[in-house]
C-alpha cells in the first residue's frame, strides 16, 4: 500500500466556477468576480477588516513587511524554525536585520520569553509563525508588542480555521498572512491572502498600490481617478481569477475539510499514543488556549537516530513520512547572516527529531491503521518488544 504525504481535497464546485468564467467570457486576470467573492468570504467568516488575495503566502508576507515601512538598521524578531519565505520577506527590505528567536519545546512556536530577551531599540516588529496550525501564545506576545510599540505580523500560512481562544489566527496582529499552496488545508495550487487588521485607509490604499505594480489602477476601476499611473514601487501580486474561482469552491467547503482533517488527526493520536510509554517519541500537546485545524500530525523523537530509522522504515513500507524545517539560522544563508547552529540549541535539537505523518481530508481509516501498523513495527524494532 502507498500512503502519500498529502492529497488536495476537491469539493466538486472548482470546475463549475472555472467553467462559469469561460462560458460567460469573464475577466481572467486579478480582481475579477471570484477574487472579490473569495475576499468577501474571508472578511465575513473570519471578521477581517480587509483581505487581499495574493499569488502566494510568500507574497502575502512580502506585502505585509512592505506595509511596515522599515528602514535600514531596523530589526524584526522571527523564529528560525519556519519556511524560508518568512525571513525572505524581511530581507527584501534592504538593510533590515533578522533576529532569530528560540521556539518552545512543546508547540515548536516562538518563545515569548526569548522575544523579550532579543528586544532592543532597533526592534520594530515581531513575526510569529503558528506552526502546524497551533496558536502561539498571543496574549503574551501582543503585550510585549504593545509595551515596546512594535508591529506584529502573523504567519498563519498553516492556520486557516485555527483559533487563539476565541479569535481566528491571522486576525490578532496588525497583519495576517495565509497560504493556499497545494499542501495546505485549503488550496488553489498556489495562492495566499493578506489580512489587514486595521481600518487605516492609508495602509489599505498602500497595499492596493503595491499589489498592482505600484499603480493606482484599483482607484481607476472604482472611478476615483480618470486614468491610472505609477505612484510607488510595487509588484504583481494579484492571482488570476481562475485561481480565485478554484479557491472559492475550497473555502465554501472549509468546515467539512476541517472536520475531516481533525477526525484523521484524532484517530492518529488514538492509535499512536499507547507507544509513548517507551519514551522513544512524544506527541505534542495542544495548549488549552489553542483550537487547531488538523493541519499536521507529527511526533518528536528522543533522538535524531530513532527519527531517521523510523522515517526510513515507514518509507520502505510505502508510507511517505517526512521531516520538516531545517532551521534557518544554521542554513547556508543563515550562516552568511552571521549565525551558527549553537545560537539556538532548542531549535537545532528539536528540528532534528520531528517527523510528520501523511494527513489529508479524505484519508481513510484503513490508511491510518496501516500507517499505525507500520509505525508499531518500527517501535518494536527500536525498543525490542
Amino acid at each position: 500500500m502507498l500512503i502519500k504525504f498529502f492529497k488536495p481535497y476537491i469539493s466538486g464546485n472548482e470546475l463549475k466556477y472555472i467553467k462559469d468564467l469561460f462560458d460567460n467570457r469573464l475577466d481572467l486576470s486579478g480582481d475579477g468576480k471570484y477574487t472579490k467573492m473569495a475576499q468577501e468570504f474571508l472578511e465575513k467568516k473570519y471578521h477581517v477588516n480587509k483581505v487581499f488575495l495574493t499569488t502566494s503566502g510568500t507574497t502575502a508576507l512580502e506585502l505585509a513587511v512592505r506595509l511596515l515601512d522599515l528602514k535600514p538598521g531596523d530589526e524584526v524578531i522571527v523564529p528560525s524554525f519556519t519556511f524560508s519565505s518568512t525571513v525572505n520577506a524581511i530581507l527584501f527590505s534592504y538593510g533590515v536585520k533578522v533576529v532569530f528567536t528560540e521556539i518552545q519545546k512543546d508547540t515548536l512556536n516562538i518563545d515569548p520569553k526569548d522575544i523579550k530577551r532579543k528586544l532592543n531599540k532597533n526592534t520594530k516588529a515581531i513575526m510569529v509563525v503558528h506552526y502546524a496550525g497551533v496558536a502561539c501564545d498571543m496574549d503574551r506576545i501582543m503585550k510585549t508588542a504593545k509595551e515596546s510599540n512594535l508591529k506584529v505580523i502573523e504567519d498563519a500560512a498553516q492556520a486557516i480555521e485555527s483559533k487563539y481562544k476565541n479569535k481566528y489566527l491571522g486576525t490578532i496582529g496588525d497583519f495576517g498572512c495565509l497560504s493556499f499552496h497545494d499542501t495546505k488545508n485549503v488550496t488553489c495550487g498556489e495562492g495566499g491572502a493578506l489580512y489587514i487588521n486595521t481600518d487605516d485607509k492609508k495602509i489599505i490604499e498602500k497595499a492596493e498600490i503595491i499589489r498592482e505594480k505600484g499603480t493606482n489602477r484599483t482607484k481607476f476601476f472604482r472611478g476615483e481617478v480618470d486614468k491610472y499611473t505609477w505612484v510607488d514601487v510595487g509588484s504583481s501580486i494579484l492571482p488570476s481569477d481562475i485561481l480565485a474561482a478554484f479557491l472559492l469552491a475550497q473555502l465554501e467547503s472549509i468546515d467539512e475539510i476541517t472536520k475531516k482533517r481533525l477526525k484523521a488527526y484524532n484517530y492518529y493520536k488514538k492509535l499512536l499514543s499507547k507507544y509513548e510509554k517507551h519514551k522513544i517519541f512524544r506527541i505534542p500537546k495542544i495548549p488549552k488556549y489553542a483550537i487547531h485545524n488538523g493541519h499536521i500530525f507529527y511526533v518528536i523523537f528522543s533522538s535524531e537516530k530513532d527519527r531517521n530509522f523510523t522515517m526510513d522504515f515507514l518509507r520502505k513500507n510505502g508510507v511517505q513520512a517526512t521531516f520538516h524545517y531545517i532551521p534557518l539560522h544554521s542554513a547556508p544563508q543563515g550562516i552568511r547572516l552571521g549565525y551558527k547552529a549553537s545560537d539556538l540549541k532548542i531549535t537545532e535539537n528539536v528540528s532534528k527529531c520531528v517527523m510528520r505523518f501523511p494527513l489529508y481530508a479524505d484519508m481513510a481509516k484503513e490508511e491510518i491503521k496501516y500507517v499505525a501498523k507500520v509505525f508499531e513495527e518500527a517501535m518494536k524494532k527500536l525498543h525490542g518488544k
